[in-house]
């Protein structure tokens, strides 16, 4: 298996169950060895009191690249420290792009940059993951499943 099937496949399989980046709309549009990239349309009702985008809403894309990037390799991994920051807000009715990708991994811990960018290109927010890896596995690579 090579790694770009094998993120393919961790992705597929975590995919099934994420059900929060599922109910925002998100899209996992691009996953490789250390990379994802996820979209998502700025809703009505994910405005803030400014009419613009809600943080939450632009972290959680942010953090949903983030989580396929850093799962890209069959093993379970999750988040042990996260931090933003939010450059230009995000509009209503705007697709935003989320692209990770892995500046360090070694052990059970990495290190991932996440940017946020608008439509015409802006950069939205800067995010920086750590990860930690826990025990487990997205699939069986024996064959078995």
């Amino acid at each position: 298996m090579t790694p770009e099937e094998r993120a393919r496949r961790s992705a597929d399989a975590m995919w099934a169950d994420d059900r929060a980046s599922q109910a925002m709309g998100i899209t996992l549009t691009s996953v490789g060895p250390g990379t994802a990239t996820a979209v998502m349309r700025i809703r009505d009702d994910m405005a803030n009191g400014h009419g613009i985008a809600h943080g939450g809403y632009t972290f959680a894309l942010a953090d949903t690249a983030f989580a396929f990037a850093c799962n890209s390799y069959n093993t379970r991994v999750v988040a042990q420290n996260n931090a933003i920051t939010y450059l230009t807000p995000g509009h209503v009715g705007e697709l935003l792009t989320a692209e990770a990708r892995e500046t360090h991994r070694a052990g059970r811990s990495g290190i991932y940059d996440v940017t946020v960018t608008g439509e015409d290109g802006r950069a939205v927010a800067l995010f920086r993951g750590h990860s930690r890896q826990v025990s487990g596995a997205h699939f069986a690579e024996d064959g078995s499943a």
